[in-house]
C-alpha cells in the first residue's frame, strides 16, 4: 500500500476510536451545575427559536446553536425532550475534531531529514491528545471549552497554511475560525495574542508580500461570524453590545479592587499540580511522563534553527503563564494545553527517533505514554466520572441528583395541584432534572407559604422551612454535591 493511504487509513483509525472514546456511555454520568445551566439555555433556545447573550453569567452562542441544531436533528424540538447524550454530543464531536487539528498542525514536527517533516510523530501527538484525561473528560461535558479550543486549533492550521502558501482565502478560513472562537468564549482574543507574540518573536513571516490586505481580510471575517452570532444573525442587536460588555463584567469580577472571591481562586501551581502527580485519598493521579516528554519536546525547539518548534514551545508557555497568573483557575482550562504539549512531546519523539537505533526507542516511548494516559482517562471519564476525588470532576454533582425526578414525579400524581418548591442558595443542576415537571418554584430564602406537594431545602435552611410547613412531613436526605445537602421534605398521606 502507499505510504500516503497508510497514513490516512491510521488517521481514520485513530478519529474512529477517538470518536467512541467520546460517545462511549455519554449519558452515564450525571450532569454538573454548568452543564445543566447551558442545556436549559439550549432548551430555551429551541422553545423561542432565539438566543438571547448574557455578557455576565453566560458565553457565546455557538455551543447552543449546535446543540439545538443537534436536537432538531434527533426529534428534540423543546427542552423536557432534550437528553444528556444530545448537548454531549457537540463537545465530543469538537474533541474529535481537536485530534484532527492535531495531527495537522504536527505535519509541522521536523523529520529525518533538514528542512522536511515527518508524517508519524503528527499522528503520534494526535494519539495523545485522543486519550489526554483533561481532553477526554471535558469532550464529554456539555461546557464551552472544548469547542474553544477546536476552533482554536483550527485557526492555527488555518493561519499556517497561510504563512506557508501566502493564499488570502487560507487568511479568511484563519478569520471564520477566530470569528468561531469570540462567538464561544470572551477568552479567545488570549489565545490570540499567545499565537501571535509566539510567531513574531520566533521570526516567523509569512510567504505574501500583501500581508496587511490579508490580515485586514481575515478580521472582517472574524468580525462578521462573531457578529451574526453574537446578534443571534441580526436578532437581536443589542448582542453586539453584550459581546463586548462581557469583559468589562470579567474584569470588574476577577481584577477589580472590591472583586468579591469566586470561589475559583487557586495558587499559581494548580495547573502545574494536574499534569504532574498527585494523590487524592489514596487515588493517584498523574500526566508526569507526558509532561516529561513534552518538556523535553520543548528543550529540542530551543537547540535547533525550525521556527517552528520554538512558536509552539512560546504559545505553550505564554498559554500555561497566563492561566497560572490569574487567581481565577478551574481545571477545564488545561484542554488548551493539551495540543502544544502533544505537539512538543512529539517533537521530542521525533529527536528520539534521529539517533542511532532511536526509532524502536521513539516506538516504546510513544506507547508507554499512550497506556499511561490511556488509564487515567479510562478511570477519570469511565469509572470515577463524578467521583469527588478526581481532580476533573470538579465539584461535580452527586448521583443523588437523579433522583429528585422521580420524588417529584410520584409527588405530582400524589397532589396533582400543589406547586414543587425548591428552596436552597444553591440548586443547580435540580432544574435540568425537573425540566419536564410542571409548576416548579426555586427560591434562595424561604417563602411565608413553604408547603408544596414536594419540598427541597438546603440544609441550612432546614429549619426556617420546617418551622413554615403547617402540615407534617418525612424527611429525607439528599446530596446535590460533596458537602451540600439537601432536606427532602414529602407531605404526609
Amino acid at each position: 500500500m502507499p505510504p500516503r493511504l497508510i497514513r490516512a487509513l491510521t488517521l481514520a483509525t485513530l478519529l474512529a476510536a477517538a470518536l467512541w472514546l467520546r460517545l462511549h456511555e455519554l449519558g452515564r454520568r450525571p450532569m454538573h451545575a454548568d452543564e445543566a445551566n447551558q442545556a436549559v439555555k439550549t432548551g430555551e433556545l429551541l422553545d423561542a427559536g432565539r438566543y438571547v447573550f448574557d455578557p455576565r453569567d453566560h458565553h457565546g452562542p455557538t455551543l447552543y446553536y449546535a446543540a439545538a441544531i443537534t436536537a432538531l436533528l434527533r426529534g428534540e424540538t423543546s427542552l423536557p425532550a432534550l437528553s444528556e447524550t444530545t448537548v454531549r454530543f457537540v463537545p465530543a464531536v469538537a474533541g474529535v475534531l481537536a485530534v484532527l487539528f492535531t495531527a495537522l498542525l504536527g505535519t509541522s514536527v521536523p523529520g529525518r531529514d533538514p528542512g522536511r517533516a515527518a508524517r508519524w510523530p503528527a499522528l503520534a501527538a494526535a494519539t495523545f491528545v485522543a486519550v489526554s484525561p483533561p481532553a477526554l473528560y471535558y469532550s464529554r461535558y456539555f461546557i464551552q471549552e472544548t469547542l474553544l479550543a477546536a476552533f482554536t486549533l483550527a485557526c492555527l492550521v488555518a493561519a499556517r497554511s497561510w504563512w506557508r502558501s501566502g493564499l488570502t482565502r487560507w487568511a479568511i478560513a484563519a478569520g471564520v475560525a477566530a470569528g468561531l472562537m469570540q462567538a464561544t468564549k470572551a477568552s479567545a482574543p488570549l489565545f490570540l495574542v499567545c499565537a501571535w507574540l509566539a510567531a513574531r518573536i520566533t521570526g516567523l513571516r509569512p510567504a505574501t508580500r500583501r500581508p496587511g490586505r490579508d490580515l485586514a481580510a481575515a478580521a472582517g471575517a472574524a468580525l462578521l461570524i462573531a457578529a451574526r452570532l453574537s446578534s443571534s444573525f441580526g436578532t437581536t442587536l443589542a448582542g453586539l453590545r453584550d459581546a463586548l460588555a462581557a469583559y468589562l463584567h470579567a474584569a470588574e469580577r476577577l481584577l477589580g479592587p472590591s472583586a468579591p472571591p469566586t470561589g475559583h481562586e487557586k495558587p499559581w501551581d494548580y495547573y502545574v499540580r494536574l499534569f504532574g502527580w498527585q494523590r487524592e485519598h489514596g487515588i493517584v493521579w498523574h500526566q508526569a511522563p507526558f509532561t516529561a516528554l513534552a518538556l523535553a519536546g520543548m528543550i529540542v525547539a530551543f537547540t535547533r534553527r525550525d521556527p517552528v518548534p520554538r512558536a509552539l514551545s512560546l504559545y505553550a508557555l505564554f498559554v500555561a503563564a497566563l492561566f497560572s497568573a490569574l487567581p481565577y483557575k478551574t481545571p477545564w482550562h488545561t484542554v488548551h494545553l493539551v495540543a502544544p504539549l502533544a505537539l512538543l512531546a512529539a517533537v521530542a519523539l521525533g529527536a528520539i527517533s534521529r539517533l542511532h537505533t532511536g526509532r524502536p526507542v521513539a516506538a516504546a516511548f510513544g506507547l508507554i505514554l499512550t497506556a499511561t494516559l490511556l488509564q487515567q482517562a479510562w478511570r477519570a471519564s469511565f469509572i470515577r466520572p463524578a467521583d469527588w476525588r478526581n481532580p476533573w470532576a470538579y465539584v461535580h454533582s452527586s448521583a443523588d441528583v437523579r433522583k429528585v425526578t422521580v420524588l417529584a414525579t410520584a409527588a405530582r400524581q400524589a397532589e396533582p395541584g400543589r406547586p414543587i418548591r425548591v428552596i436552597s442558595e444553591e440548586y443547580w443542576p435540580l432544574p435540568w432534572y425537573l425540566r419536564a415537571v410542571p409548576d416548579v418554584g426555586y427560591w434562595t430564602e424561604p417563602p411565608e407559604d413553604c408547603d408544596g406537594a414536594l419540598t427541597i431545602a438546603s440544609n441550612s435552611l432546614a429549619d426556617t422551612v420546617r418551622a413554615r410547613l403547617r402540615r407534617p412531613h418525612r424527611e429525607s436526605v439528599l446530596g446535590l454535591r460533596p458537602g451540600f445537602i439537601l432536606i427532602v421534605f414529602t407531605p404526609e398521606p
